[in-house]
């Protein structure tokens, strides 16, 4: 196979753009259910909609069977409180995040996914994707229910995670929305929100869009609109040919979705909370490298020399077996698993792990770098799930990491694969393959779209659904949770609602600034200088240390941005504008963020947020939601408690506002 510079090099000559060229030409489409972006959120929320008899249409930046941060696969799956063998009710997982959170999460977000979470994966199941263990490979493990021959991941005591086959979850629900003929428009970039009357702040009717092959203008009409769009992995570091494979995120994700609703007047909640960039791109292929966390839960790690790091509970007491890993500790009622979108765990749902010292220990000389992972050291069992089911199916593993260390030889019953080597500090933790991160390089971490008990954001007929746009929600399996959800709820209002009317001058509007690139002059710089410009503009005056002073000089930045280089910007071909209209979005999100740390006049351990001009900490009269959205193009902010979503006008608790809403 011949790759690109091998051909430019051997031509001399670039190749002739594949696809046919229309940017004249606008393609207009009408559903009742509009769904943008084709993740594992929109997929489930698209069919969710078309079996409540709407009918569905659903665009995607890439190509709906394998694109998104979930497109990969998936091995663990949270918040399935309901399933026949878990012992966690909603009620109390929902508290547990709310209390490790120290409120700053969505209660009834949570809700919703622990309610329905188990449904939604017996709905993948019947897809196509496998979540027993059906040929009985782990007949009597501690972690699997003969019965229902399930497995159970991080809490084998109170099974409220499942492990699953999930590398093929989505091609099994782009088979579904086609069997169920939703219409998929792939390789669209999503370029704004259609409000009724053109007015920033009004009901949604549908959105606008560009073919990043042909060119050509799409111009959605809806009745409903569902954002599952992905976050805005590129705002802090972009250095794509360098460290793409080292990116949890989806590199297409641009914020596209957050953008358009924050341009379109919606309210968002906590997009000043952010967390260490180390899995943004600056660390090492996921789970390629020696570690005890997430998929690895439970590894033992060892010096150069093979001498074992013990293992601990949250409260300092040693652990002396493997199994004890697994299990609650005295003094904890369950355990909460990684990757639910949480910055801060109380001691009473903390996972057990390696003794948190060994930093120390290696200053000290008592541990020797390199350190190891041993899965020798583990019961067949858990050697099997760990390297094999659960790294063969975890998102961007199969492949790379899985396939790639079997082809070569690596035979976890007697080999030992090693963890990167980094200053002590970095071994502060157990997920050694995010490495060491940088202070000023973040991620953006649990805000997003406020949306009430239907799903529903603040502006009439947008709905949200999944990790990044909904504030406080999760990963894979609350993403699909909340698509499922979402689109039974746009379904039904979509019944009811009138027929959606584009304003045609703010149709016209768009369409002159999404090609106004087109003309510009050759000499302007292209769409990658221009990402890399807004991550170190977030980085040096948006990093982890903010004050009044660089959050104004940011967005001072920012605008000027958007009004020189950025409107200066040349594209070439329909690839280079998709991607300079991803640098757009992400020029508004850095705005958000901005704007929305300005609002918070404090400091806060629990969402990572620290004001230089504000240094106390998590003052009492700042524990309250912010909620941030544009009027007539100017900021506007209020104050929120934690618990509105169990305040008039809703019900005071979490079962009877579910089933006044759910629709079920």
């Amino acid at each position: 196979m011949t790759t690109w510079h091998e051909y430019v090099q051997k031509d001399g000559s670039f190749p002739e753009w594949p696809y046919p060229v229309r940017y004249d030409d606008t393609q207009n489409i009408v559903a009742d259910v509009l769904v943008i972006g084709g993740g594992i959120a929109g997929c489930h929320a698209a069919i969710s909609a078309a079996k409540h008899g709407a009918k569905v249409a659903i665009m995607d930046r890439g190509h709906a069977k394998r694109s998104g941060m979930g497109g990969a696969g998936v091995d663990h799956w949270h918040g399935a409180c309901t399933n026949p063998c878990s012992k966690v009710t909603p009620e109390e997982y929902t508290q547990a995040i709310l209390d490790s959170a120290h409120g700053y999460s969505n209660g009834l977000v949570r809700y919703i996914i622990t309610t329905e979470g188990w449904d939604t994966l017996l709905d993948s199941e019947k897809m196509g994707m496998r979540i027993r263990d059906v040929d009985d490979e782990f007949k009597g493990a501690d972690f699997r229910d003969e019965e229902t021959k399930l497995l159970f991941a991080y809490d084998y005591e109170n099974r409220h995670i499942l492990r699953v086959w999930g590398y093929n979850h989505k091609p099994c629900l782009y088979n579904e929305m086609k069997r169920l003929n939703v219409d998929i428009y792939n390789r669209i970039m999503v370029t704004s929100l259609l409000t009724e009357g053109g007015k920033q702040g009004g009901k949604v009717v549908g959105a606008t869009g560009v073919n990043t092959r042909t060119g050509e203008f799409y111009v959605f009409r809806a009745k409903a609109t569902i954002i599952a769009t992905g976050g805005a992995g590129r705002l802090w570091q972009f250095a794509p040919e360098l460290t793409a494979a080292a990116s949890m995120s989806d590199l297409n994700s641009s914020g596209a979705g957050q953008a358009i609703g924050w341009n379109a007047g919606a309210e968002f909640v906590l997009m000043e909370q952010s967390g260490r960039g180390g899995l943004g791109s600056l660390g090492y292929a996921p789970y390629s490298m020696a570690n005890s966390s997430n998929t690895y839960q439970g590894t033992p790690i060892v010096d150069a020399n093979g001498k074992e790091i013990p293992w601990y509970d949250v409260f300092g007491r040693e652990l002396k077996t493997v199994k004890e890993r697994f299990l609650p500790s005295l003094g904890q009622k369950f355990m909460l698993g990684v990757g639910i979108g949480l910055n801060y765990y109380l001691d009473e749902y903390r996972l057990n792990n390696l003794a948190p010292d060994v930093p120390e220990r290696i200053l000290k000389g008592e541990l020797a770098l390199p350190l190891y992972a041993d899965l020798t050291l583990l019961p067949e069992h858990e050697r099997r799930i760990i390297f094999g089911m659960m790294v063969g199916n975890e998102g961007k593993t199969r492949i790379p990491v899985y396939d790639t260390m079997a082809k070569a030889g690596f035979n976890p019953d007697k080999d030992l694969f090693q963890a990167p080597v980094m200053p002590p500090e970095a071994y502060r933790g157990a997920n050694y393959w995010g490495g060491m991160g940088f202070p000023n390089t973040r991620s953006l971490a649990g805000g997003g779209f406020l949306v009430d008990w239907d799903l529903r954001t603040s502006l009439e007929g947008l709905y949200a659904a999944g990790g990044a746009p909904i504030f406080g929600s999760g990963c894979h399996g609350e993403a699909a949770t909340t698509g499922r959800y979402s689109g039974r709820k746009a379904a039904a209002y979509a019944k009811s609602a009138a027929e959606p009317v584009a304003d045609r001058k703010q149709v016209e509007a768009e369409k002159a600034r999404v090609y106004a690139p087109l003309k510009q002059s050759k000499d302007g710089i292209g769409w990658k200088e221009l990402n890399a410009t807004t991550a170190r503009i977030m980085q040096d005056y948006c990093g982890r240390y903010k004050n009044e002073t660089t959050l104004n000089l940011g967005l001072r930045l920012l605008r000027e941005l958007r009004e020189t280089e950025a409107a200066n910007a040349y594209v070439a071909n329909p690839h280079e504008l998709g991607r300079l209209l991803e640098c757009y979005s992400l020029i508004s999100v850095g705005e958000l963020v901005m704007n929305a740390s300005l609002a918070r006049k404090a400091s806060s351990v629990y969402i990572d947020f620290y004001r230089l001009d504000y240094p106390e900490l998590d003052p009492p009269e700042w524990q309250k939601f912010l909620p941030v959205r544009l009027e007539d193009n100017k900021v506007r902010i209020r104050e929120l408690p934690f618990d509105f979503h169990l305040r008039p006008p809703n019900a005071p608790n979490y079962k009877e506002n579910y089933q006044l809403h759910c629709g079920l």
